[in-house]
């Protein structure tokens, strides 16, 4: 294997890596290369080293196997062992992909289709799996030979057509050949109820994220009725769907969709099922009109969300390539059968063969196809994240260099913006542009609404404003016609929009405030019943546009969840959150409504808990109810009364299936929850993660009392594992926190839930000093008595020992500029309010740094775990004096100001820099050099 030399950089940082990865071998130059090229790769063996050697087995490397991911038997396969076989694999192979591209510069359409091919063999395997679970739970469902009926999974998108992205979602749709009732089972399930189990396990199965990550992110949007239909439907009802209701954009999907896994009879007779409402008998031109209109949309969209160096939705991107083959196949496919194929590349070839694009051009397309989707194969196997944005600074640019083999990023760029022109000539031959409409001038806001039209608004809107205002409700009415909405439905919103827009013109809206609350309108205009509130009660379509007005955050958290628009109707209960002490109460009495045995709505009803009174926090917040502190306040009262409930759910869950640990009551669980960061400091914001760690103080070699029996240590464990469930998995309502739980003991390789004098133990003798830093923010936050003054012991046992100064002075320093050199967005002309210098992070820094340093002495700097008291008992014991103390106190509140209302905005956390700024944060770098530097 011929290896090519890194940049100096890269080899610096291949280097380093190879040396925490492998520190007693030689170097081996590729596996280091592979390290420095991808951030994933690096972190993936790190973890398995082992995975190194296997990648320089030339003959493994050299095969394209697609070994099975799960044993034979899957009947007695736990959850467990099947999410982490799924993982694993994945894990594997990806990097195996990796190493194809990055060292032996692989063509990308044998990755592609490589991927492909894995992830059909998992997602087969998954399905597998959830079936024959599904079966030992209820039976089977039988034809009228006595022959088990498959559930069929749909691959759409890049999927079907067997050019999946290195990290993408995958879209898949579920059906199921005819209606029957199980049997062989201890009761019969309708053939809906069983395949809606198999299809939540599936989802499950993939889509959970476990302690060894995800295998794919699942999205079942495409299928029929979106989001509100049902998971799964037989041959016939899709049939009847599509035959009555499909919609263009819906053909145009179903051009790639393919039954994945092993060929059945059932798969031809689908096939066929789906192809008179994809493919029309004749020569059917109305597709271009309905791509064009799509294409325009993605445009539109494009620009509103300022996506710069899109090589996937960008003029001339991959989108168009596909958009011209697809829209030839979609013209030609129903005369021409060689067409019907969800392949790209293959139905390309078919185009060039047919004569319906000259060869030159097929061939240019495909040269430009390959090269663009070999650029987003680099940019998402970076750090396994689905984007197809080139990088705008950083490491990054440097890798895609190497990987392009470029001098500099403007050779890099060239070459894909030449690229990028050449597939737009293309497109605009074979798609065209859309004719701009002109509409007449009518005064009326019912003609306004007609006609997309604001120019006669002259005194209330500018020229430009009415321009964008026309162009918005234009994009808005032609996302209607996609939409299932119904005559009532249209007739409301005929009534509705009219009232809406006058509203907004006379408040002289800005255009934002106007394109959030379309935006609003956008996600209910399928569920009349919200359209007839907002029509019935003016009050609350007035608090709609003022909410809208005041946050970004709200408009966009309204828009996302739309069942808080039932919290506009009573504005007094709108602006005024819960006492701080009344979550917990709030939310048993609402779960005393609730089945305990009814998981789905338990997760529903602990989310929508969360957004529905994060949004009165907000709506008191924005209009100045209550000052930022507050806030914080109430979001963590908020959070710890989430966690409290969850873990009576989990609690009640593990105790049914398993019993409970010996000695443990209802009130006395063993178990308790340390939250650090934000959550510790009582600092959390709107969209905050929640760093947790879980203890229990049970012998973990007792038993548990159930029929079920298991060691109190794997009941803990599975405890906090049904925990991250219950807080990470997405449902209709999202999920309920991000949970990271990277700081407990020995990290991503640690237990999920370790007992606490372990704990103990661990801080006592392998902590790093960073860990001791997070201590000083940490609390718990659920917790019986005795484990929570055995916890306050640990931490001040721990915060208070004596600590070699010169040592905690580097270790602290070290790391921060560490966290600067890899965070930081410093500018000339901007200042990072957490990572830049002087800035909130460094301030936390010095308080940490000084109850490392001193508590030994002034045992009250353990006391709080907030920067503010810290500072307070700091100033009291003569370790920083008032002037220090002061400014220490408002930079950070000032900060944490300006940061708050940055996130409301979605701002970013960047503010240019001002003489007040400067000199706060001149202050704090003088403060942190003369405590952490001298």
């Amino acid at each position: 294997m011929q290896y090519r030399e890194l940049p100096s950089d890269l080899q610096s940082l291949a280097i380093e890596r190879w040396q925490g990865v492998y520190p007693e071998h030689r170097i081996e130059h590729p596996i280091a290369q592979l390290m420095a090229l991808s951030d994933f790769a690096f972190r993936l063996l790190q973890q398995h080293p082992q995975l190194g050697w296997w990648l320089l087995d030339a003959e493994q490397m050299q095969q394209r196997e697609v070994p099975a991911p799960l044993p034979e038997e899957l009947t007695t396969l736990s959850e467990q062992d099947c999410f982490q076989l799924l993982r694993q694999y994945r894990q594997k192979y990806w990097l195996k992909v990796m190493w194809l591209d990055f060292v032996c510069k692989n063509d990308i359409s044998d990755s592609i289709r490589y991927i492909s091919k894995l992830s059909e063999c998992l997602i087969d395997a998954a399905n597998c799996w959830a079936f024959s679970q599904t079966v030992k739970q209820c039976g089977a469902p039988l034809d009228e030979a006595g022959n088990m009926l498959p559930m069929l999974v749909l691959g759409m998108g890049k999927l079907g057509g067997g050019e999946l992205n290195f990290s993408s979602d995958i879209d898949l749709i579920f059906t199921y050949p005819k209606n029957s009732v199980t049997s062989g089972g201890r009761k019969q399930y309708e053939a809906q109820v069983f395949y809606t189990k198999v299809a939540r396990k599936l989802i499950a199965a993939l889509d959970q994220v476990t302690v060894d990550g995800q295998v794919f992110r699942v999205d079942m949007r495409l299928r029929p009725f979106g989001e509100s239909g049902p998971l799964v439907m037989s041959f016939a009802a899709m049939e009847d769907y599509y035959q009555d209701q499909g919609r263009e954009w819906e053909r145009y999907a179903m051009l790639k969709a393919r039954v994945l896994g092993p060929h059945t009879p059932y798969s031809d007779e689908f096939k066929k099922l789906l192809r008179p409402f994809v493919y029309r008998r004749y020569i059917d031109f109305s597709v271009i009109e309905s791509l064009r209109k799509m294409k325009q949309m993605i445009a539109q969209e494009v620009r509103r969300k300022g996506l710069v160096n899109n090589i996937k939705l960008g003029a001339g991107g991959i989108r168009e390539v596909e958009f011209i083959i697809q829209a030839l196949q979609m013209v030609r496919g129903g005369r021409d059968v060689a067409l019907q194929t969800p392949s790209l590349l293959a139905a390309l070839e078919q185009l060039m063969h047919l004569d319906i694009l000259p060869a030159e051009t097929a061939q240019l397309l495909v040269r430009n196809y390959l090269f663009l989707r070999r650029v987003e194969q680099y940019l998402q196997a970076f750090d396994d994240q689905q984007t197809q944005t080139l990088p705008d600074s950083g490491i990054d640019i440097e890798r895609l260099n190497f990987l392009l083999e470029k001098d500099d990023f403007a050779k890099s760029l060239a070459c894909i913006d030449q690229t990028m022109k050449s597939v737009r000539e293309e497109f605009a031959l074979v798609i065209g542009e859309q004719p701009q409409e002109q509409n007449p001038c009518e005064e009326s806001y019912s003609f306004a609404w007609l006609e997309s039209d604001f120019s006669s608004f002259g005194d209330d809107l500018t020229d430009d404003v009415s321009q964008q205002w026309s162009l918005r409700l234009d994009e808005f009415k032609t996302s209607l016609r996609k939409r299932q909405m119904g005559t009532r439905g249209r007739d409301i919103l005929d009534k509705l929009m009219p009232h809406l827009l006058e509203l907004l013109v006379t408040k002289k809206a800005s255009f934002d405030v106007f394109n959030h609350v379309l935006k609003v309108i956008s996600t209910v205009v399928s569920r009349t019943t919200y359209l007839e509130l907002l029509y019935e009660n003016q009050g609350a379509l007035k608090q709609l546009i003022s909410l809208c007005g005041h946050s970004r955050w709200i408009a966009e958290h309204i828009a996302k969840y739309p069942i808080l628009l039932d919290e506009l109707l009573d504005p007094a209960a709108l602006y005024k959150p819960l006492p701080l002490s009344a979550y917990k109460d709030e939310i048993r009495h609402q779960f005393l409504r609730i089945e305990p045995d009814d998981l789905e709505l338990q997760m529903e009803a602990l989310r929508q808990f969360k957004q529905t009174h994060q949004l009165r926090i907000a709506a008191a917040d924005a209009t100045g109810v209550i000052s930022v502190t507050t806030v914080s306040n109430h979001l963590t009262a908020l959070a710890e009364a989430i966690i409290n409930q969850a873990v009576d759910l989990a609690w009640q869950q593990m105790k049914t299936r398993y019993g409970k640990p010996t000695g443990a009551t209802e009130a006395e669980k063993g178990f308790a929850v340390i939250a650090y960061g934000k959550a510790g400091g009582l600092e959390l914001g709107y969209d905050s993660d929640l760093d947790l760690v879980f203890v229990h103080n049970r012998d973990g070699d007792s038993d548990t009392d159930g029929i079920k029996s298991i060691s109190s240590r794997q009941f803990y464990l599975k405890l906090a594992q049904r925990l991250m469930h219950l807080f990470n998995t997405k449902t209709a309502s999202g999920i309920l926190y991000e949970l990271d739980t990277r700081l407990r003991p020995e990290g991503n390789s640690g237990l999920l839930a370790i007992n606490l004098e372990s704990y103990f133990n661990y801080q006592q003798t392998q902590a790093w000093t960073w860990e001791h830093q997070a201590l000083v923010r940490a609390r718990m936050v659920l917790a019986e008595p005795s484990m929570q003054q055995r916890f306050d012991e640990i931490r001040n046992s721990i915060l208070r020992q004596r600590r070699d100064k010169d040592k905690l002075q580097q270790d602290v320093s070290q790391m921060r500029e560490k966290m600067r050199a890899h965070l930081s967005q410093d500018s000339d002309q901007l200042f990072d309010l957490k990572q830049g210098r002087g800035g909130m992070t460094d301030i936390e820094f010095i308080a940490q740094y000084l109850v490392l340093s001193y508590s030994h002495n002034l045992n009250e700097l353990t006391r709080y775990t907030d920067n503010i008291r810290i500072f307070e008992y700091a100033e009291q014991g003569g370790i920083l004096n008032e002037e220090e103390k002061q400014l220490l106190t408002d930079a950070y509140c000032l900060y944490r100001d300006s940061y708050h209302q940055q996130s409301l905005d979605q701002q970013g956390r960047c503010v240019a820099k001002s003489e007040r700024f400067t000199l706060l944060a001149q202050g704090v770098k003088a403060i942190f050099e003369s405590r952490l530097l001298s």
